[in-house]
């Protein structure tokens, strides 16, 4: 992803402040709302979900809107905070929101899930990969892959698609999408042709030196390291680890997506860092390309898989409420009954993929993979 502008707090409290739309709408409007880190350390992941959200119901409401009632689009920042989720999910409760494209994070998306299950409120969630957010209520459903995909589906691929049979694994365990993750591949590498030479791993308040981790898994002979954390703390090691002359492979997941955006890191070292990914902005398909040109215009930036991932909520949010025939003068309530019937009978062709789901709430879709390639993410074929 080669941004055209840097994600600055003043551009992302604006856009915080500015998301609900001035346009006035009847009574008879779905009320769809967002949550998400639109400012603060997490706002790459919140501020693009929505972003995309509102481009797709931009585009609903310009053909017509769904069974011919246009859509409002509400999205709320909890700035990666599940005390501020709550809080967000309560101000949109209060708008009369009638389905939720959120949260985008997984704790706080575990924190409201609780709250709409109690309401029977409906939540899609574009990118909170947890499990644990399932646990609540049968009310919430994934557009991503759960932690336990992507772990088993990383390791399948490093094992059928690159020559590493020396893999080590730094992963934060004081987390729960990446300790669930790394569960996951682990069990999922002892099936597959490469061995773990090293394990080690990580907490919030430890993410400053990874000195210890990175020698470890170069006195292993890693040839590769799986990452399944956020972009932040992929950052410092990869920088630490070209200080101590250590260059495996990097393979990561979606928490990596954002690392050419930190501040102050030298894109450079991400050269040739693999990962884990629904989509890659680089696609020919028309849909792929029509996304990717509408966002840039808007917001000068080029897409990340986050924002593919809000902009199918949305239409995800729309096959449902076709196929069960819903009104926008409907309560919550109702519709979230319906659209738990929905989503188990529904296919949805959108930018991350082919989806069905199950009446547990995660998604099924094949992954791809991306690399960093001067500078940007491109599909992994298209780097060879």
């Amino acid at each position: 992803m080669n941004l055209k502008k840097a994600l600055s707090l003043t551009m992302a409290t604006a856009m915080a402040a500015t998301m609900l739309s001035t346009a006035v709408f009847a009574e008879d409007t779905w009320k769809i709302g967002g949550i998400g880190p639109l400012t603060g350390a997490a706002a790459i992941y919140g501020t693009h979900a929505m972003w995309g959200a509102q481009i797709a119901v931009d585009e609903i409401n310009a053909a017509g809107g769904i069974n011919g009632m246009q859509v409002e689009f509400n999205a709320q920042d909890d700035e990666h905070d599940a005390e501020k989720s709550v809080n967000a999910y309560n101000t949109l409760k209060d708008w009369g929101v009638q389905a939720v494209v959120g949260c985008v994070t997984t704790n706080p998306c575990i924190a409201v899930s609780t709250e709409a299950a109690n309401d029977n409120v409906f939540m899609l969630t574009p990118s909170a990969s947890s499990e644990k957010v399932l646990e609540a209520g049968d009310n919430l459903f994934q557009v991503c892959f759960t932690d336990p995909a992507q772990g088993t589906a990383s390791a399948q691929y490093i094992a059928n698609n690159l020559d590493a049979t020396k893999v080590a694994v730094i992963y934060n365990s004081a987390d729960a999408y990446s300790a669930g993750i790394y569960a996951t591949f682990r069990a999922e590498a002892e099936n597959q042709n490469f061995e773990i030479v090293s394990e080690t791993s990580f907490t919030d308040d430890s993410k400053t030196d990874f000195s210890a981790q990175i020698q470890a898994a170069k006195d292993a002979g890693a040839e590769l390291v799986f990452l399944p954390i956020y972009y932040d703390a992929a950052a410092v090691i990869l920088k630490q680890a070209a200080d101590a002359e250590f260059a495996p492979v990097w393979f990561g997941v979606d928490g990596m997506d954002g690392i050419l955006t930190v501040e102050g890191f030298d894109t450079t070292l991400a050269e040739g860092v693999m990962l884990l990914t629904p989509f890659a902005a680089d696609a020919t398909d028309d849909a792929t390309v029509n996304f990717v040109t509408t966002f840039q215009e808007q917001h000068e930036d080029i897409p990340n898989q986050f924002a593919a991932d809000g902009y199918d909520c949305v239409y995800a949010l729309k096959a449902a409420m076709e196929a069960k025939e819903l009104t926008a003068d409907m309560d919550a309530s109702a519709v979230c009954d319906a659209m738990k019937e929905a989503f188990t009978e529904i296919e949805v062709s959108g930018l991350t993929g082919v989806m069905t789901w199950t009446a547990d709430g995660k998604v099924a879709k094949t992954p791809t993979a991306v690399v960093i390639k001067d500078g940007a993410y491109v599909a992994f074929e298209n780097a060879q």
